[in-house]
């Protein structure tokens, strides 16, 4: 299947399924590992490739990103998560093809039980991103709407059925809203676990989407 163009994905899921079973299709069909893109309507659903996924270092605990299949032009490489002693976060930082740095997803313990974890991404350049349980943000007025709206999103998928056909979910996934930790707290990016990912802003390097995606909310 022909690669799309990575730089401007919007949706996408990690996984190896090329055209998922559909009413009108009896045989799913697959490739390699790969960050994918959906396409056409769910009858006719495909999932297009923009990036490829391998694994690196010398015991493969890396994840590393090329713009093709045979691995010769590389986006990203996501290295082996560190640890802060005294804080318990967990971070991986993200690499260009040179060696820059373009980024570090930060896993932050909760402070208490029964809370969760939650994850920042900083970005050089732009403001940090925080990822948040999509129960925890907002207002009253807010968090009722996302009740209406859970309800509404539940019976699309049903429907449209997007992870279904990806072939790789597990299980219900936690969503996140990411939002920029400045006053605006402007919706960056939408993640379920990193099985669905959509970015919501042109200037989130779409790496950095793409290697939460990988690591996984764990």
């Amino acid at each position: 299947m022909v690669p799309v163009a990575w730089e401007r994905v919007r949706d996408f899921v990690v996984g190896n399924t090329e055209r998922p079973v559909t009413a009108k299709r009896r045989e799913a069909s697959f490739g390699p590992l790969a960050v994918r893109v959906p396409k056409n309507g769910k009858d006719l659903r495909v999932f297009a490739p923009c990036a490829y996924v391998a694994h690196t270092g010398p015991d493969g605990a890396d994840y590393a990103l090329y713009a093709d299949p045979e691995h010769t032009r590389r986006l990203c490489v996501i290295d082996r998560p560190g640890t802060e002693a005294a804080s318990g976060e967990r971070h991986h930082e993200v690499r260009d093809e040179r060696g820059r740095l373009l980024g570090t997803l930060r896993r932050i313990p909760p402070r208490s039980r029964p809370f969760k974890h939650t994850w920042r991404i900083d970005q050089p350049g732009h403001p940090t991103v925080v990822g948040r349980n999509e129960w925890a943000s907002g207002d009253a007025r807010a968090f009722t709407l996302r009740m209406v709206d859970k309800g509404f999103t539940a019976a699309l998928n049903a429907v449209t059925s997007l992870g279904a056909e990806g072939g790789d979910t597990r299980g219900r996934p936690r969503t996140l809203e990411w939002h920029t930790a400045d006053s605006g707290g402007r919706v960056v990016m939408i993640s379920e676990a990193g099985d669905r990912v959509t970015v919501k802003s042109d200037w989130l390097d779409r790496r950095l989407a793409f290697a939460f995606a990988l690591v996984g909310d764990h």
